[in-house]
């Protein structure tokens, strides 16, 4: 009786109305929440299978500790106030994580490159997780069992009120995986995004104390909080040191930042490492791996060609299809690019040509529904670890060489190069191996890059080598050279890759420790001999 007297005393409890909407609204932030934390960390870890294993598992461990600690507390001491309170406290959270997120994931990485030898990134994705998400998560996940005991008055009827508060919470899911996937984050940004849900949650949480005439200090520091929040942070930098950036913005499936200087323009999916398009002004050669992949087309006979037809899968902001543009005055492009929005900065910020069709698809969807045939397919749709599995394989790749008329060439561009036996280069060439007949790879010089390059035609390399000999562009000439020179027969070995077993990340994630532990050995080798005082006077 005197549980009873107690869950009683607030009225609104006496709505059950209300408890599902706290249950329904509950739900939607917690994956709205779940949603964000991949767009938060992709960023700086990528937006791989593995980091998204670890986003839901940490979330499932505060979830199933929140609901243990909430059932356990809602019998000791059934008081609903503690529950709101709880809620606000979540509230505060998620509205601070826009705030301090990225701060603490960095602090993080440096800490976790510096502590450990392998899986830096699992590592630190696991700590930032557990540090940012786990204790706003743990809080609403203790709301189920709360409110079952404030909503149970009979139970006669128990099945069906804990039935109706599950639905509740399953369809508040529901649409807080939709809404910010389609409407939030691509209009407002994920920032903007974990204001709402704190705002929805602090909303529910005074509506319960208004209905008792009941003051709330916690509330209104939430609505404080939130306040300050939205308006000195909701336009804040993931690259918060970056302060020339002409665009940052981000879309459906990218982080995207777009940097200029004199010479070039850059763009960006990712904060930490990596350029993933540039476009060179004057029109040169631009350095990097798309020069050594314009040896394709020579390799399908270019200069002899009346036309040559080429296919980007992963067409980015197309800097492959303008340096073919400006060397080449025979070539008909069409570019597949599954991000809309790289598409619009291509045009706006890249001046790639209005000649050039892009299909906004899956590049191996787009292979599946049409049916013409190319001289040249680029594959280019490997961005560090986030290497779609669906075009690493032997099915894939056997698309690929459906597409190609006789004598055409696949060319691949393999943005890490790893050195142990079995890496994940090892693995797509391997797999490649078994498709195609001539295959030959290159090592770009200056980055991690390597172009491979797939035919049937046994004269490839001799095709190459004549055509360099026609070229009359002194430059081009010069680096196509420097690519024949350089490319060495592949010797196929055993590593494949099927629709059935691609294992992609954990071969990306084994690189990426090679990539990060040869960039760290330095500043380690500083660290261990001077200190933090020479670490830091390392990076002035």
């Amino acid at each position: 009786m005197q549980e009873n007297k107690k869950i009683g005393t607030r009225k609104i409890l006496n709505n059950k109305i209300y408890l599902y909407l706290t249950e329904f609204f509950s739900g939607m932030s917690v994956m709205a929440v779940e949603l964000g934390a991949s767009r938060l960390l992709a960023p700086y870890f990528s937006s791989s299978q593995i980091v998204w294993t670890i986003i839901i598992g940490t979330i499932m461990i505060a979830m199933a500790l929140g609901n243990i600690y909430g059932g356990r507390a809602a019998d000791k001491n059934p008081d609903p106030d503690r529950l709101y309170r709880r809620i606000i406290l979540a509230a505060i959270w998620i509205a601070l994580i826009p705030v301090l997120g990225k701060y603490i994931i960095l602090g993080i990485s440096a800490v976790v490159i510096f502590s450990v030898n392998v899986n830096y990134l699992i590592w630190a994705a696991f700590a930032a997780c557990m540090i940012i998400f786990v204790f706003p998560l743990f809080l609403l996940g203790t709301v189920t069992p709360s409110l079952v005991k404030y909503a149970v008055n009979d139970l006669d009827d128990s099945g069906k009120t804990v039935g109706f508060l599950n639905a509740s919470n399953t369809i508040g899911s529901i649409i807080g995986t939709f809404v910010p996937t389609f409407m939030t984050i691509p209009t407002v940004g994920v920032s903007v995004t974990f204001y709402i849900f704190a705002g929805i949650l602090l909303v529910i949480s005074i509506i319960y104390f208004a209905s008792g005439r009941q003051k709330s200090v916690r509330a209104a520091v939430g609505v404080i909080v939130l306040v300050l929040a939205c308006i000195f942070c909701s336009t804040d930098s993931f690259a918060f040191w970056e302060d020339e950036l002409t665009f940052e913005g981000e879309s459906v499936y990218n982080y995207l930042q777009v940097k200029e200087d004199d010479e070039a323009v850059y763009l960006s999916t990712n904060v930490l490492f990596g350029v993933q398009s540039v476009y060179v002004k004057d029109g040169s050669l631009t350095g990097l791996y798309y020069d050594y992949a314009l040896a394709s087309t020579m390799m399908a006979d270019v200069n002899e060609a009346e036309n040559l037809d080429v296919l980007i899968l992963g067409m980015g902001t197309g800097t492959f299809a303008t340096q073919c543009d400006n060397y080449f005055d025979n070539l008909t492009m069409e570019g597949v690019e599954i991000d809309q929005d790289i598409t619009d900065l291509a045009v706006e910020y890249f001046h790639l040509s209005e000649d050039v069709p892009v299909y906004t698809y899956d590049g191996r969807a787009f292979l599946n529904v049409i049916d013409k045939t190319y001289d040249v397919i680029m594959v280019d749709a490997y961005q560090d670890i986030t290497i779609p599995f669906q075009m690493s394989t032997i099915e894939f790749f056997t698309l690929v060489k459906e597409h190609l008329n006789e004598n055409g060439v696949m060319v691949i561009n393999m943005n890490m190069r790893g050195q142990d036996e079995g890496n994940i280069n090892q693995y797509l060439a391997d797999t490649v191996s078994s498709v195609f007949s001539e295959v030959y790879t290159v090592d770009c010089s200056g980055s991690t890059n390597r172009e491979l390059f797939a035919s049937d035609n046994p004269e490839m390399l001799d095709v190459l080598n004549k055509n360099i000999q026609l070229e009359g562009n002194e430059n081009l000439a010069a680096m196509m050279t420097t690519v024949s020179e350089n490319l060495e027969v592949y010797e196929a070995g055993d590593y494949l890759m099927t629709d059935d077993k691609a294992p992609v990340e954990l071969l990306g994630m084994q690189v990426i420790d090679d990539l990060i532990a040869d960039e760290v050995t330095y500043y380690k080798n500083i660290y261990n001999e001077d200190g933090l005082s020479g670490l830091l006077e390392a990076f002035q």
